[in-house]
């Protein structure tokens, strides 16, 4: 049966070349922003230092037509002066001259004074903004003094602009500001765009070749090749590589393990089959009786097989490490073991530190001890010597079980870790204790190690990280 193919957006966000256009667009876009707003302050600026530059130099000029003369005054303004200042018909231009302030003389329109009152009367003008006829105009002022000693009177001269001048000239310094920054933001967003694409190509084409491996088997997963691309992603394609290289190695061992079960479950199922058929053809009571007995041992060494298999699969579960108490551990690994050494005429004895407190999962390691000690009791012979050790060594915890038995061959020391190899036709083994025993040790990231004792036996060691612990040694 097909299994469903899985939504392939579900859960999925913006791809990254929009995540990489909104990182690098968007702030441009809101710099425009600001500098369109700084460009248009700016504009405002010079256009009103052009509209005052302007209006002093008329309010100059026409304070130069009037002129003092004893307590009067003598107004020169021809008409053809009267055309220059009102030459503009789109730009309002509105005059005025009153003496005192604020008493008409002469203009071509009301002009309001400034909101605050006049410091003495100077040779600068003074600017400010004011209403007329309800439009907001720029005003300039000049005051001058006249007469004589004895009877001092004050001139005033003004003139206004309407500040649609300094409208106009803010938005054609903004135009002519704005045009080319604008294009240039459209070729920048153009060259962001492909320069982006291109450099997802890469990720284009791993993504291509991850796709092609889609319908191939997982042990035939070919490394993926990346002649030419970034750094970044050349890491992401090796950690790839070494992802499918484990993959393919977990692979074949699983193969190579289910294989090597399926051989050695075959053996003793087969043995049980065929006494089974020899049973039930007996008639004799006590042939009979013999039968039944190689059947019910042969199934006691499948049923070991299999509880260690399923020991085996157990440990490839991820675990979690805590500090444990390993001396209290092997102490009640030890007595649990105690009868059985005894019924078998073997002396089992446990000696190291009373605590000591690494890092473990206790179930594992129970279980590691338990393999230990059932080798040793299985191989040792009546009348031997095991013993069940815990010590510190440098940056290590040692959990050892040692022997005076007969001991391995140097020949064979090299392989008494491999699973289902056995050195003893003893019944009762499968050749997979010592294997848990390596897998367990891995898990915790330590190592299984075996030596020859001296002058005879063995001794298998769980060699664990030691980590922060603490030991009393009696």
């Amino acid at each position: 049966m097909t299994m469903p193919t899985p939504p392939q957006h579900q859960g999925q966000g913006l791809s990254l070349k929009r995540q990489l256009l909104l990182c690098l667009l968007l702030p441009q876009l809101v710099l425009f922003l600001v500098g369109g707003a700084l460009a248009y302050r700016m504009a405002m600026n010079y256009a009103e230092k052009a509209i005052d530059q302007s209006l002093t130099q008329l309010v100059r000029s026409l304070a130069r037509q009037v002129k003092p003369i004893g307590s009067g005054l003598l107004i020169d303004f021809p008409r053809a002066a009267q055309d220059i200042i009102e030459q503009d018909p789109t730009d309002r231009v509105s005059y005025m001259v009153s003496s005192p302030p604020g008493s008409f003389l002469l203009g071509n329109g009301k002009l309001p004074g400034p909101a605050g009152e006049l410091q003495p009367p100077s040779h600068e003008a003074r600017r400010y903004n004011a209403p007329v006829d309800g439009k907001p105009m720029r005003v300039a002022l000049l005051e001058v003094d006249y007469g004589d000693a004895g009877a001092p009177q004050r001139l005033r001269v003004q003139v206004a602009k309407s500040l649609a001048l300094q409208q106009r000239l803010t938005t054609e310094l903004i135009a002519d500001m704005l045009a080319p920054l604008l294009l240039l933001a459209g070729v920048l967003g153009v060259l962001v765009y492909g320069g982006i694409s291109r450099g997802l190509q890469p990720l284009t084409r791993l993504q291509a070749q991850l796709g092609a491996r889609r319908d191939q088997a997982l042990s035939d997963l070919s490394p993926i090749e990346m002649t030419e691309a970034p750094q970044e992603v050349y890491a992401l394609a090796s950690a790839v590589n070494h992802l499918l290289s484990a993959v393919r190695r977990r692979l074949g061992q699983e193969k190579r393990f289910l294989n090597d079960a399926a051989h050695q479950l075959r053996t003793p199922l087969a043995g049980l089959i065929s006494q089974t058929e020899l049973a039930l053809a007996e008639n004799d009571p006590q042939a009979l009786r013999a039968r039944l007995a190689k059947v019910l041992s042969g199934a006691r060494r499948s049923a070991h097989l299999v509880q260690q298999l399923l020991s085996l699969a157990r440990n490839e579960v991820e675990v979690t490490l805590q500090p444990l108490d390993v001396a209290s551990l092997a102490r009640e690994v030890a007595r649990d073991w105690t009868p059985r050494a005894l019924k078998a005429g073997i002396d089992l004895g446990y000696e190291g530190v009373d605590h000591l407190m690494p890092a473990g999962e206790a179930f594992l390691l129970r279980e590691a001890l338990n393999n230990l000690i059932d080798n040793a009791l299985r191989y040792a012979g009546a009348g031997s010597v095991v013993t069940l050790s815990v010590q510190t060594q440098g940056s290590q915890v040692i959990l050892e079980v040692a022997d005076n038995g007969p001991g391995l061959s140097a020949q064979d020391l090299p392989h008494v870790f491999e699973r289902f190899w056995r050195a003893s036709d003893v019944p009762g083994g499968c050749g997979l204790g010592l294997a848990i025993v390596a897998e367990i040790a891995q898990r915790h990231g330590g190592q299984a190690q075996v030596l020859a004792a001296r002058p005879h036996g063995l001794r298998v060691q769980l060699c664990l990280p030691a980590g922060n612990t603490e030991d009393v040694v009696l």
